[in-house]
C-alpha cells in the first residue's frame, strides 16, 4: 500500500487547533471575570483530561455500542485485523451498537487505542465488499489521526454547551449577587459554541474525503465504498426518528450523517453523498489508468 501524507488535511487540522486554542484562552479569560481564573482552569483542564482519555468509551456509550470479541463477530474481526495489515495499523478494538441505523465510526486518542464500532444495522445492509470499504474508511481516519483531533476539538463546544444550559437554569434573576456574570457568561458561551461549530463542520467535511481516498488506497476498490455510501443513505428514511435524535449527538463522527432537514443540509458535517460518489468514481477511473 502506497500511503501518502495527507498535507492539506494537516494543514487544517493545525489550523483549526490554533483557532480554537485561542477562543479557548479567550473563553477562559471572559469566564474568570466572575468565577475565578484557577477554578475555571481547574474545571477546564479536568473536563479535557476525562475527555480525552474516556471520550472513546463516552461515544460507545452514547450508542449503545459494546465491544465484542472473535468468537462473537469472527468474520467481522477478520476483515478488521486483515485491512489494519494492509493500512499497516494496529488492530483497534471492535464494537457493535445493537441498532437499526446503518452506520459506523471511529474513535480514540490514539493508532494504538483506537476502536472501529459498527451498527448491527449496517451489517444486515451490506455486503461484504461495501463492509470492507466502509472499514476501511475508518481506518483511514485512524491512520489520519483526525479521530484525536476532533475529539479534542468537540471539547470546547462541549463545555460552551454546558455553560449555556447549566446557565440558564440557575442563571436566576438579575437582582442576585453576580447575576450579571452568568449573562456575560452565557453570552460568551453562545459565541464560543458557534465558532467551535463552525470550525469543527469545516474541519470534518474535509476529513471525510481523506478518509474515502485513504479506504480506496487501502482496499484499492473505491467503486465498494462509494456503493456502500449510496446503500446506507438510502437506508437512513428508514430509521425510527426517536433512534435518530438519540444518536445525532454522534453525527460529525459517522461514515453518514443522519440528520436530513434543511438545518443539517446548511450546516452538515459531511460532504453530500452523490459528490463523495463522484469522487471516489474519479478515484476509480484514476486506478484504471495507473
Amino acid at each position: 500500500m502506497e500511503w501518502k501524507a495527507d498535507w492539506g488535511l494537516r494543514g487544517r487540522m493545525v489550523f483549526t487547533m490554533f483557532l480554537l486554542v485561542v477562543l479557548y484562552i479567550a473563553f477562559i479569560a471572559v469566564l474568570s471575570q466572575f468565577a475565578g481564573l484557577l477554578v475555571i482552569a481547574v474545571f477546564a483542564g479536568l473536563f479535557m483530561l476525562v475527555q480525552f482519555f474516556f471520550s472513546d468509551k463516552l461515544a460507545l456509550r452514547s450508542m449503545g455500542a459494546k465491544e465484542v470479541d472473535e468468537s462473537e463477530y469472527p468474520q467481522l474481526h477478520r476483515v478488521v485485523g486483515r485491512l489494519s495489515q494492509q493500512a499497516d495499523l494496529p488492530k483497534p478494538t471492535v464494537a457493535v451498537a445493537n441498532t437499526t441505523t446503518p452506520n459506523a465510526f471511529a474513535t480514540g486518542r490514539s493508532q494504538k487505542s483506537s476502536t472501529v464500532c459498527v451498527t448491527t444495522g449496517l451489517l444486515e445492509a451490506l455486503d461484504d465488499e461495501e463492509l470492507e470499504g466502509v472499514l476501511a474508511h475508518e481506518l483511514a481516519h485512524v491512520k489520519n489521526r483526525d479521530v484525536m483531533v476532533m475529539t479534542i476539538a468537540s471539547f470546547l463546544s462541549t463545555i460552551a454547551l454546558l455553560i449555556l444550559r447549566w446557565g440558564f437554569l440557575f442563571g436566576g434573576g438579575r437582582n442576585r449577587r453576580g447575576g450579571g456574570g452568568i449573562f456575560v457568561a452565557i453570552a460568551a458561551s453562545i459565541v464560543v459554541w458557534i465558532v467551535s461549530f463552525l470550525l469543527i463542520r469545516a474541519l470534518s467535511r474535509y476529513r471525510e474525503y481523506a478518509a474515502d481516498r485513504g479506504a480506496a488506497v487501502i482496499t484499492g476498490n473505491p467503486s465498494a465504498l462509494a456503493s456502500a455510501l449510496m446503500t446506507i443513505d438510502g437506508r437512513m428514511d428508514q430509521v425510527p426518528q426517536e433512534d435518530l435524535r438519540e444518536q445525532s449527538e454522534m453525527n460529525a463522527f459517522f461514515i453518514v450523517p443522519i440528520d436530513k432537514g434543511m438545518i443539517a443540509r446548511l450546516f452538515r458535517t459531511h460532504p453530500a453523498t452523490q459528490k463523495r460518489v463522484e469522487y471516489l468514481q474519479k478515484l476509480e477511473r484514476q486506478q484504471e489508468t495507473a
